[in-house]
């Protein structure tokens, strides 16, 4: 059984990847599981460029962020699996955790992370009692979120980026992200707040 599932590869999804990676010399981050659906093709960073990100180069692309990620988090945390070529169907919940369907496989899970993207088109079977029309997003874009309080739907499920609820902006979903991963690090940490600095 996994500890942590990601689903989705976008800035949400990486960057709590990042920051759980991060903290693998913890002694209550030793030797959990974590992986990480790497699912991209529906970001909206893929047509992306950034001239207004603290720390980008002005011109940076969101297609380069995508790949410059992976890569970052395989050289960095190489413990992190990335599942490459699979999208999420169903998510259900067992006795202990939680079970995910992909198109290829099915996993058993502790803790679920859904940070896919906010469109109305969202086709996780499971889901559908949580998801709500986006409440900062233009209605006739018909976007969608999946109801929670502070990125948790409930015990062990949460959600990040703009399907939390956010703006579609990418220091935020970033944020998001990271935002979840501490969440999840402290609760690995009996509740004792942990934030990661690499210094």
């Amino acid at each position: 059984m996994l500890d942590v599932l990601i689903l989705g590869g976008g800035a949400a999804g990486m960057s709590c990847a990042l920051v759980l990676g991060s903290a693998k010399n913890k002694p209550f981050a030793e030797n959990k599981r974590i992986a990480i659906i790497m699912h991209q093709r529906a970001s909206h960073l893929q047509t992306a460029v950034f001239n207004n990100v603290l720390g980008l180069k002005p011109g940076t692309t969101g297609k380069s962020i995508l790949e410059n990620g992976k890569q970052q988090l395989q050289s960095l945390y190489a413990h992190i699996n990335q599942i490459e070529n699979e999208k999420v169907t169903a998510i259900s919940n067992l006795t202990e955790g939680f079970k995910v369907e992909t198109n290829k496989n099915t996993y058993k899970i502790k803790c679920v992370v859904i940070a896919v993207g906010y469109t109305s088109l969202l086709r996780i079977k499971g889901l559908e009692a949580y998801i709500e029309p986006h409440p900062r997003a233009t209605p006739k874009k018909k976007r969608v979120w999946l109801r929670n309080q502070d990125h948790r739907i409930k015990e062990n499920l949460y959600v990040a980026g703009t399907l939390a609820g956010w703006r579609s902006q990418f220091a935020i979903a970033s944020g998001s992200g990271a935002h979840v991963a501490t969440d999840i690090l402290t609760h690995w940490n009996q509740g004792e707040d942990v934030h990661v600095h690499d210094k």
